[in-house]
Order: C-alpha cells, then sequence, then structure tokens
C-alpha cells in the first residue's frame, strides 16, 4: 500500500484519502506489472483503480536486454532454435503495455468498435483521474469465465457464453483487424446483467491488441473459410501466403490445434477427442524445431494471434465447448462480411456491388441454415443437406 500511495501521489498529486471515500487495501487482482484496487468516489461512483508497480519501467528495458542475452545464448547452443523474434515483440509490446492511457484508448476504442453487441461490457474509462501509472475505470464485478460452479449458481449457459466470446473474437480478428490479445480468464469476467438478467461479458485489461493490416486480415480470413470448408488447395495457397512454405500443414494443425488428418476431414465434421488430444501434444514435441522455424518465418500479426487462440482455445477446453461447430460458423460468417465488404469497396460498378452483396447474402442464408439443421436434425443429416447447398450455390468465398 505504501508503493501504491506512493504513485497514485506522484501521478494524480493528491492522497488516496483526498481522492476516494474509501480504498480497499487488498487489490482485487494483481500481476507483474500493475494490481488493481476497488474504490468509491466523494461522488459515490464505485472504481477500478488499476495502479502500476513503482519500479516498472526502470526494471522492464533490464528485462528486455536479458531475455535478448539469453535468447542468443540459446542460439548458440542449439542453432535450430530461433527466437529473436520474442524478443522483438517484447521491446515493441512491453511499452505499449506501460502506458495506461495507450490501454484506456484501446478499451474506448473496442467499447465503439463492437457497440452492437448488447452482451459486451467494456469499463468506462475516468479521463480526468487516469495517468500513464494509473487509470481509474467503472467497476463492473462478475464471475470469471472458467469457473463453472460461479455459472452453475447464477445459471449461465457456458455454450451461450462460448457462442459470445466467438462473435466478439471472430468479429475482431476478421471484420475489423483490431484484435485484444490476453483473454486469459482474470481478463474475461461474465455475469447476468443487474438491469437486463441478461448474459453478460466484460473483457478487462486492454494494454495489449494487435493491429493487422488489410492484406493479412484478408488473407487469415480467406485461409480459416478454406480450413472451415475444407478446401485444401486453398488451404495451402494462403498458408503460403502467409509465410508458412514447406511447413502449411503444420500451420494449418497450430491454428485449428487439430491433427493433420482431421483438417483433411473437416476441422467442422466433428470434435476433437481425447487421443487426439494426445496424438497433438506428442506430436508438438517431435515437431518444436519445425514449429520454431514457423515462428520465425510467419508475420509477426500472426505471433500474438497464436497467443489469442491458445487462450480461447484453453477457454472453450474449460467449458467443455471446444470446437464447437456454432463456432466455426460464426468465424465463417464474419469471414463472409469482411470479405465482401472489401470488394465492395474496392468496386466502383453499382452493378458490381449488387452482385457482391447478393453473393454475400446467399453465403450467410446457406451458413444459417446449415447452423438450423444443426440444430435440429443433427449432424448426418446437416453434411447431407450441406453437400446439396454447395453443389446448388456458390461457395461462401
Amino acid at each position: 500500500m505504501q508503493e501504491v500511495s506512493q504513485v497514485i501521489r506522484e501521478d494524480l498529486g493528491k492522497e488516496i484519502h483526498d481522492l476516494f471515500v474509501s480504498f480497499d487495501d487488498t487489490p482485487m487482482g494483481a500481476a507483474s506489472l500493475a494490481q488493481v484496487h476497488k474504490a468509491v468516489l466523494h461522488d459515490g461512483r464505485t472504481v477500478a483503480v488499476k495502479v502500476q508497480h513503482p519500479k516498472v519501467q526502470v526494471q522492464s528495458s533490464k528485462d528486455i536486454l536479458l531475455m535478448e542475452v539469453l535468447v542468443l545464448a540459446v542460439k548458440q547452443l542449439f542453432p535450430e532454435f530461433e527466437f529473436m523474434w520474442l524478443v522483438d515483440e517484447a521491446k515493441k509490446n512491453l511499452p505499449l503495455e506501460l502506458d495506461f492511457l495507450n490501454e484506456g484508448r484501446n478499451a474506448e476504442k473496442v467499447a465503439q468498435m463492437l457497440k452492437h453487441f448488447d452482451f459486451l461490457k467494456v469499463p468506462q474509462i475516468y479521463w480526468e483521474l487516469s495517468t500513464k501509472r494509473v487509470l481509474l475505470m467503472e467497476f463492473l464485478d462478475g464471475g470469471q469465465v472458467n469457473d463453472r460452479d460461479y455459472m452453475e449458481r447464477n445459471k449461465i449457459d457456458v455454450n451461450e457464453i462460448s457462442r459470445h466470446l466467438g462473435k466478439i473474437y471472430s468479429e475482431m480478428i476478421f471484420v475489423n483487424g483490431f484484435v485484444h490479445c490476453d483473454p486469459h480468464p482474470g481478463n474475461v469476467l461474465v455475469r447476468k446483467g443487474p438491469d437486463t438478467g441478461k448474459v453478460e461479458i466484460v473483457l478487462l485489461d486492454h494494454g495489449l491488441y494487435q493491429v493487422l493490416t488489410e492484406e493479412f486480415r484478408l488473407d487469415y480470413c480467406h485461409l480459416w473459410q478454406s480450413l472451415i470448408w475444407t478446401d485444401m488447395e486453398k488451404v495451402k495457397k494462403y498458408c503460403l501466403r502467409l509465410g508458412a512454405g514447406d511447413f502449411y500443414p503444420l500451420l494449418a494443425c497450430m491454428l485449428t490445434a487439430r491433427s493433420w488428418n482431421s483438417v483433411n476431414r473437416g476441422i467442422s465434421q466433428a470434435p476433437i477427442t481425447a487421443s487426439e488430444n494426445t496424438e497433438i501434444r506428442n506430436n508438438a514435441a517431435t515437431y518444436l524445431p519445425q514449429i520454431s522455424q514457423l515462428l520465425n518465418r510467419v508475420p509477426r500479426q500472426m505471433l500474438l494471434i497464436f497467443k489469442t487462440n491458445d487462450l480461447l482455445r484453453g477457454i472453450e477446453a474449460t467449458l467443455g465447448t471446444r470446437a464447437s461447430a456454432s463456432s466455426f460458423l460464426n468465424m465463417s460468417r464474419c469471414c463472409v462480411r469482411a470479405l465482401a465488404m472489401h470488394n465492395k469497396k474496392n468496386t466502383c460498378s453499382f452493378f458490381r456491388r449488387s452482385q457482391i452483396s447478393f453473393s454475400e447474402t446467399i453465403s450467410l442464408w446457406q451458413i444459417s441454415l446449415h447452423e438450423l439443421i444443426l440444430r435440429v436434425k443433427g449432424l448426418r443429416l446437416a453434411s447431407w443437406v450441406l453437400a446439396l447447398l454447395c453443389w446448388l450455390l456458390p461457395a461462401p468465398y
């Protein structure tokens, strides 16, 4: 608390008791860069106060230097492992994470960007009491997204939570190209809305975002469409465009966390099994040198996408909703919309834009019909009807 008081005094120019009616000494959460305390302002607003540890700014440059030395040492001992990209990413991202004003701007940007999702809550930022080391936010409570007991007590449907998360991140990645890259369970809360009683997701900690270039975003859209609809020629094409080279099967497996056999059969056709999980774990150890080379080849934007995908998969595994057909179909919708938006933006022809809009509508209708059949009739009939639709209608990309 002495250090917390010191940072608040230095950055806001006042003592804690001058700024707040009450301030909880015990942090609600603590991490390597900062900790968060619950407090009440004099006007009655309950807030969350994020305070950076005072020595982090000075220590961070030493940490990066030490990381660089260790990575170079590993390269000397094991030439096949190339991890200098890790140092480059740390140099780029750590200063951004240490600037809480940047975090506040990210929070406001994503709240505006996804305002059409009424189930998503992003804390409001109180700028008048925020600095680079202190961030004052609206206090939003809830249970962690991996706390199944909390969800059972509050009658929250885990499948609904999984669907909402899929929609949020598909929209970020495929449509907007602005991606929250730290969705670990401490940063994703779930709750019943106090006013509506509807299920809500609270997204916290907006310090680490990845901004995707349009070229990368569109190639990534095409790749996921190809993976979902099992078009292996296009899977190879877009893996190559993303720098995978001969490692394109490995890139497909890493993105989907499925075996190459499952990728070839269709990742949306069958859920992952325990034996496949074991196979993936064993192969991860076997192919570690190739994974290292692949990570050094792909665009730097891909690295935080890998991290985001893995954290989301961890949440899905805990909820027992991993690799559901619904999540793949939500991704496919976003890919269709993103590619249609791009194509319409790059044509001046009214007829061509109308044609693109019509194709987009048909593709989205095709996905919705497939989802309906999955819910009502089961997977076997759905696969049969999907095959018929694919024969009758144009592919959704």
